[in-house]
C-alpha cells in the first residue's frame, strides 16, 4: 500500500508501471537529470525546465511518484523531488544502468539538458 504521499513501497513497485512512466521523454529527462546527481539530491520539481504547463509538469511529477521513481516532499510553497535510487536498485537491479547506458547516446530523448 502506498504510504500517504503516494509512494509505493519498493515491493510494490510494478515493471509496467516504471516503464510506461519512463517511455514519456520529459519524465525520462527528469530521471536521467537527477542520476546525474549525487545520490539524495532534491530538485524543485520545476527546475527541471520541462516545456509543459504547470498542470501538466504536476501530471508528470505524479505519475513518476506513483511509479516509484522519485520521492516528493513539499517544502512550504513548492515540492522537491528525490530520485529513489537505492529502492530502485534493489527492486530492479541494473535498471539505472542501463538508463545511464542510453542517455549517453547521441540524439537519444529525454537527455539532461546541456548547461547553458
Amino acid at each position: 500500500m502506498p504510504d500517504e504521499d503516494g509512494h509505493p513501497a519498493p515491493e510494490e513497485m510494478d515493471l509496467g508501471e516504471v516503464l510506461s512512466a519512463l517511455a514519456d521523454g520529459h519524465r525520462r529527462r527528469v530521471i536521467l537529470t537527477l542520476l546525474a546527481e549525487p545520490d539524495g539530491t532534491e530538485r524543485h520539481c520545476s527546475s527541471f525546465g520541462l516545456p509543459v504547463s504547470k498542470a501538466t509538469r504536476t501530471h508528470h511529477f505524479r505519475v513518476l511518484r506513483q511509479a516509484g521513481l522519485v520521492r516528493q516532499v513539499n517544502r512550504g510553497n513548492s515540492n522537491m523531488a528525490t530520485l529513489r535510487r537505492a529502492d530502485l536498485e534493489q527492486r530492479f537491479p541494473g535498471l539505472l544502468d542501463v538508463l545511464r547506458r542510453e542517455a549517453g547516446r547521441p540524439g537519444r530523448p529525454g537527455r539532461p539538458a546541456e548547461p547553458q
